[in-house]
């Protein structure tokens, strides 16, 4: 079974990672184009996105995967009571999503002095934000019904089509010069709106004539089970962003963008850590919320859990080991924060450890222990930010970071001894971190007494490999039949 994971999470790998990469060239495109200031502007808007998409989504993803699990068990006429829950849950989220346009388009003013002086002078930045979360949300429950189906190659193609399309015309409305007139970082917000709002149009034809409509009933007990995600959502995603929002309004009005500008060019480039997270999450979200037996998920999950952390570990030292050529990535002016770069990494990596510590809460439908979860890492970011961020700036920001994944890591795990043991092997998890940090903290010495220039990359990627080595080797990964099952499939 736990193959079955593997597999499902290379498929979603190679071909997302393909889409990412597509809109990861923006970041270097962007960062040149654009100064700290500006580019500020840019990592402030979409740190607010995924707050608003969370908001407006409600928690329905993990409902319609739980849900269509439920239906399948119960029998029937499953293909009828999947259509009513794809109905209902599509028709509550485009509600929400509509209303909040609307209100974006008529209070824009009042929202551009909320969030900040920058954006005074172009509410309209407000308004074209607001058209992309419309969108993104209108085509929110028809990727997750792809993804329930298995339909990976579908759901990664139509990604694809919306990140070839918002590059192209960002990289076009660059040549053209409009990102020097005085609409500016505006062009970046136009580029993402047309491309969410092709994508919506491509979906809808997956829909199978499906139209958005609220059975009441049925929406009321997925809200039942959604609302305590939504809460918990809501934390968790303001947890991972609201660092940038602190950042703008804990230092002078003078610094705080360029800082915000850093600050969100460095974190971009740990995006890496973050893709592999969002890779597994889409594979392994439906593939949990299954319905196994109780013993089969308990040793999957610890098993899962075991190879999670010895991958993250990997690519922690891919990245963290060879920074400073990951720092060309962005403009020079923007180099100068990526020492923070492993602080950030290592934030990244617990996100996934208590993600695969909150799938079993989703699976006996006590979503409502998210709560404490995302509560415990929201207070530990904004008294951290609070606490460093005034004197330190962003290196503040990235030590709160780390501080906030490790008290939900900690949080979830006692949840998890309490409520539902499962046999985690933390012996073999504590060798693989042990071992990865050493080999990091070896770098930096290696690096300081090596007497050429430049020969410490050579010493890393021995180092890398033979991490990598030890890895393979201590838990008898078949590489090659891995790669075979991926072709195959």
């Amino acid at each position: 079974m736990l193959e079955k994971l593997a597999r499902q999470t290379a498929i979603y790998g190679i071909s997302t990672i393909a889409v990412r990469f597509l809109s990861y060239l923006l970041t270097p495109y962007y960062t040149r184009e654009f100064g700290q200031e500006a580019y500020g502007i840019v990592t402030d808007v979409y740190a607010l996105i995924p707050l608003a998409l969370t908001l407006l989504t409600m928690g329905m993803e993990s409902s319609y995967f739980r849900f269509s699990a439920r239906a399948e068990a119960a029998g029937g006429d499953v293909r009828g009571a999947k259509r009513r829950l794809f109905a209902t849950t599509w028709g509550a989220t485009s509600l929400a999503a509509l209303l909040f346009v609307a209100a974006m388009i008529l209070f824009r003013g009042d929202v551009a002095r909320l969030m900040g002086e920058a954006y005074v002078a172009h509410p309209e930045y407000v308004v074209w934000v607001g058209l992309i979360i419309l969108f993104d949300v209108w085509a929110c429950i028809p990727f997750s019904r792809l993804r329930e189906q298995g339909r990976a190659l579908t759901f990664v193609g139509i990604k694809a089509l919306s990140a070839v399309l918002n590059v192209a015309l960002a990289v076009a409305f660059g040549v053209a010069g409009l990102f020097s007139t005085d609409f500016g970082v505006g062009w970046v917000f136009v580029a993402n709106f047309v491309a969410s709002a092709v994508t919506w149009l491509v979906i809808l034809a997956t829909a199978d004539r499906t139209l958005p409509a609220i059975d009441r009933k049925l929406l009321t007990a997925v809200f039942a089970y959604s609302l305590p995600l939504l809460v918990g959502g809501l934390t968790g995603t303001a947890n991972e962003f609201i660092d940038r929002q602190l950042i703008k309004f804990l230092l002078p009005e003078g610094v705080a963008m360029a800082q915000l500008g850093v600050y969100g060019a460095v974190t971009k480039i740990a995006v890496v850590m973050m893709l592999f997270y969002q890779i597994y999450r889409l594979a392994a979200e439906p593939f949990f919320l299954s319905n196994f037996k109780k013993s089969d998920f308990v040793a999957m999950n610890a098993a899962a859990l075991k190879y999670y952390v010895m991958a993250s570990m990997v690519i922690f030292l891919c990245i963290a080991l060879f920074r400073d050529a990951f720092a060309l990535i962005v403009g020079r002016e923007f180099r100068e924060g990526i020492f923070i770069l492993p602080v950030v990494l290592g934030a990244n990596v617990l996100t996934g450890v208590w993600l695969n510590l909150s799938f079993w809460y989703k699976r006996e439908e006590r979503t409502q222990l998210a709560v404490w979860v995302t509560f415990t890492g929201l207070f530990f970011t904004v008294v951290m930010n609070v606490a460093l961020v005034p004197a330190l700036g962003y290196v503040g920001a990235a030590w709160a970071r780390l501080a906030s994944e490790a008290a939900m890591v900690g949080v979830s795990y006692w949840l998890n001894r309490r409520y539902y043991p499962t046999p985690y092997d933390l012996r073999r998890i504590g060798e693989y971190v042990a071992l990865g940090l050493g080999v990091f903290f070896a770098s930096a010495v290696f690096a300081r007494w090596l007497p050429v220039r430049g020969a410490e990359y050579a010493v890393n990627g021995v180092l890398f490999g033979l991490f990598g080595l030890f890895a393979v080797r201590r838990e008898h990964i078949d590489v090659g039949r891995l790669l075979r099952s991926v072709v195959k499939r």
